[in-house]
Order: structure tokens, then C-alpha cells, then sequence
């Protein structure tokens, strides 16, 4: 590590410019991504789903870093790490491209499908350039830097659902579940094509301008970084790679720390739409509600902002992770609890239950777990170092799997809320599901005091 570091760093712009490519792949990262937030509820008017169905959205993206990670550090073994950047773009760009038959046919499966692809470029992507990040500088202001790309991730996290709405749902009032449901059958699958069509055009442009990013990142000056100088992990297939990366306990409880906090980083921006829904927080336009994950996405930006000004001079990334497990689980509290009838009123927007926006603070709460998870569970892993990133991006299955048990549950929890009579008033499944999250603040709280400085399995 210290070679790469001190080829990267010999001047200030041989740093500069790897962050400055990284800083536009993490916008990319975070535009794709935080897309999906107002996909849910616009896929379950559009394709006629459930609630708990919507939430395949969040699964099929997600599930492809868990299906792909391990291969995507194959391919960069053959192709290398800056092609393997330009090569996630372009895989990026086709699973945009493919929103266009998918709307046109209106099918949720080719919907899914396209997702999917997306995330396996994202995956390519996240594996190459991850490392990067940890090399530019020193390991312990690894968050730090991490943090100035979550900003460019999580602003574009706040940008996309807005240039959603505003390209794609700007008359959602015409297409509300109440007027859809009161059309005859042939009106009604008229209304729904034309809903769907509306994502084909900027989805297209969406893919064009990632291709053009892909050629640039291939013509740039991004070094090629080697991770196994000494040739000590080369030699080994990929299955003894991951036998012996599992040796180190601060990698798999890391993983598991990652899985968990995905879930609470999905679940805060993807289901907070669905949540002020079902409060009926809809505006003047009828979409407020889309526009609700830009709410977490500013806390988050808030986060990293904060993560920049104090780690390392003034807070170590592990004091950071402590506080963000401590205040997520506290908010779950909070959540879980509060009535959903307290409201509150910010300036230039509709009245809004004050749930709603502590479910928006779990943003903030998350913003420094990445940053500070990633340099942890990797920290000492050496040659390692390359498979274990791999690794840790499987994680990411949690972003996957918890959105559905979410769903599952507030349908579950709804439904016996009828059957019993509960009052429309009390708390929705929505609201009583997020106390799935509290194991996930836990186990964050555990890794940042104690489970980070695990070096081996045995009792000594």
C-alpha cells in the first residue's frame, strides 16, 4: 500500500484528479441509485402491484451486488481497475436502455430486469472504484474522503427523485389510485401505458450520458492501482481468496455491520415515499409524496458535510460510527412511537407528520456508517484487501432483502389492523414495521465499540 500511495501522491494533483473522476462516478452511483425511492409507488399505480410486490424494485437492484460482486472481482482481475470502471458505466447505460421496451409493454418483470442489469454495473463500478478511494491517502482520513464522495452521491440522491417528478410525474394528480380505479378496464390500461411511457425519454438520455462518461473515464488519467504488490494473493483462486479472507473477523463482522446498515439506508430513502402516502402527504400537484426521499438524502448530505469538517482533526471515523448507531436507534425509538397525527410546517412546503421527517433523519444517522465501515473491516487485510471489497459489496444484499420483509410486514400489520377494526387514525403497518431496524443499530453500536478490533476468531 505505501507504493501506490506514494505514486498516487507524489504532487497534489496526481490525488486531485482520481477524486475528481471518483467525485462524478459517485454522482452517477447516487442518481441510479436514489431513483428507486420514487419508482415504488410509481411502478404500483403503473404496473397495478402491492405494496409488498413494489418493493421487488429495491431487490432486484440490490441483489444484483450480492449475485455480482464476486464476479465483478474477477473481471477487474482480467480487465483492471480503470477499465473496470469504464466497463460498469457502459453495463450501467444498457440496463437504462432497457426501460425503454420495458415501458413500452408496461411489464414489471422486464422492469426488473433492467434494474438489475443496472445494479450489476453498479457492482463492476462500486468494486472498482471503491479501492481508490482508499489508496488516494492516508487510511485514517479514509472517511473523510469517502465523505466528499457520499456528498456527490447523496446530492444526486436529492437531485433524482426531483428531476423525476418534475420529467416524469409532473401531473400525477391525473393519475392518482382513485381516478385510475374509477375508469373502465380499457380506459384504465390506456391511462397506466401512457403512465409507463413516460420514463422511456429520460432513461435513454440517462444511458447516453453515462456511455459518454464511460469514454471519458477511458481516456482520463486515472491510475491503475495494484493491491497485491508482492504477488502474495495472485497465485490463489478466487474460492481460496474468500476461504481466507473469512479468517478475519473484523471483514465478516463488517459485512454483517453492512448488510444491516444497508437496510436502514434503503428502507429510510425507498419506503419514505410510500410512508407519507399512506399519510396522505400528496401536495398541491399530487406527487409531494416522490419527492420524499429528497428529504433523506439532505440529512444524509448534512452527514457527510459534518463528516468532512470533523473526521479525523476533531472525531475519529470509529467516535463517528458510535454516534450514527447511537442516534439511528434512538429515531427508531422515536418512529415506532410517536403518533402519527403530530404535525409540523416547514416553509414553502405542505404540512407534514413529524414521522415523516424522523424517518428522514435516519439519513443523517446513516451518512458516516459507510465511510467509516468500509476503511474498518478492511483495515490489515493486505493483498486481502482486493477480495475483501468484493465482499463487503455482497453486503449490500441487506439493501436487497429488508425492503421486502418491510413490505411484507406493513402489509401483514395493515391487514390485521382491518380485520380488527383499528381505527384509521392509529399507527399504519408503515409506521409499527420500522421497528425491524432496531437490530440493525445494534449491530452497528457493537462493530464501532468493539467488534472493529477483532483480529482473530480465537479466545486468548
Amino acid at each position: 500500500m505505501s507504493k501506490i500511495e506514494s505514486t498516487i501522491n507524489k504532487n497534489q494533483g496526481s490525488a486531485l484528479i482520481p477524486m475528481v473522476i471518483l467525485t462524478a462516478l459517485f454522482f452517477i452511483l447516487g442518481f441510479v441509485t436514489w431513483l428507486n425511492g420514487p419508482l415504488i409507488p410509481f411502478f404500483e399505480l403503473a404496473c397495478e402491484l402491492t405494496e409488498s410486490q413494489a418493493y421487488f424494485v429495491a431487490f432486484a437492484f440490490y441483489i444484483a451486488y450480492f449475485v455480482m460482486a464476486i464476479p465483478s472481482s474477477w473481471v477487474i482481475e482480467k480487465v483492471g481497475y480503470k477499465n473496470g470502471v469504464s466497463l460498469g458505466l457502459i453495463v450501467i447505460a444498457l440496463g437504462a436502455f432497457m426501460f425503454y421496451p420495458a415501458a413500452e409493454s408496461r411489464t414489471f418483470v422486464l422492469f426488473l430486469i433492467a434494474l438489475f442489469v443496472m445494479g450489476t454495473g453498479l457492482a463492476i463500478l462500486q468494486t472498482a472504484a471503491n479501492p481508490y478511494v482508499v489508496v488516494i491517502g492516508p487510511r485514517e482520513s479514509a472517511a473523510a474522503r469517502i465523505s466528499v464522495l457520499g456528498i456527490a452521491n447523496k446530492l444526486a440522491g436529492f437531485i433524482a427523485p426531483l428531476v423525476l417528478t418534475a420529467l416524469v410525474l409532473s401531473n400525477m394528480q391525473d393519475y392518482t389510485a382513485d381516478k385510475i380505479a374509477a375508469l373502465d378496464s380499457v380506459a384504465r390500461s390506456a391511462a397506466l401505458d401512457t403512465l409507463a411511457l413516460q420514463l422511456q425519454t429520460p432513461y435513454i438520455y440517462m444511458g447516453l450520458v453515462i456511455l459518454v462518461l464511460a469514454l471519458f473515464v477511458k481516456l482520463s488519467p486515472l491510475p491503475e492501482i495494484d493491491l497485491d504488490e508482492d504477488g502474495n494473493v495472485a497465485h490463489m483462486s478466487i474460492f481460496k481468496q474468500i476461504k481466507n479472507a473469512f479468517q478475519y473477523p473484523q471483514l465478516v463482522l463488517g459485512v454483517i455491520t453492512l448488510m444491516l446498515y444497508l437496510a436502514a439506508e434503503v428502507l429510510a430513502g425507498d419506503s419514505i415515499g410510500s410512508f407519507g402516502k399512506q399519510l396522505g402527504v400528496y401536495g398541491e400537484n399530487g406527487n409531494f409524496y416522490l419527492k420524499l426521499t429528497s428529504f433523506t438524502m439532505t440529512a444524509m448530505v448534512v452527514g457527510y458535510i459534518l463528516g468532512i469538517t470533523l473526521i479525523p482533526k476533531y472525531v475519529s471515523q470509529v467516535q463517528a460510527l458510535k454516534a450514527s448507531g447511537i442516534l439511528g436507534f434512538i429515531l427508531v425509538i422515536l418512529i415506532v412511537t410517536i403518533s402519527p397525527n403530530i404535525m409540523v410546517q416547514l416553509p414553502g412546503i405542505p404540512s407534514l407528520p413529524l414521522v415523516i421527517l424522523l424517518v428522514a433523519l435516519l439519513g443523517l444517522a446513516n451518512a458516516l456508517c459507510w465511510p467509516a465501515i468500509w476503511p474498518m473491516a478492511l483495515q490489515d487485510l493486505g493483498g486481502y484487501t482486493k477480495i475483501a471489497s468484493a465482499i463487503l459489496i455482497m453486503g449490500i444484499i441487506g439493501g436487497a432483502v429488508f425492503p421486502l420483509v418491510y413490505g411484507s410486514l406493513v402489509e401483514t400489520i395493515n391487514s390485521a389492523n382491518q380485520i380488527n377494526g383499528v381505527a384509521e387514525t392509529a399507527k399504519s403497518g408503515n409506521q409499527i414495521a420500522y421497528s425491524m431496524l432496531l437490530p440493525a443499530y445494534m449491530m452497528i453500536i457493537f462493530f464501532a465499540f468493539k467488534g472493529h478490533k477483532y483480529r482473530t476468531w480465537s479466545k486468548k
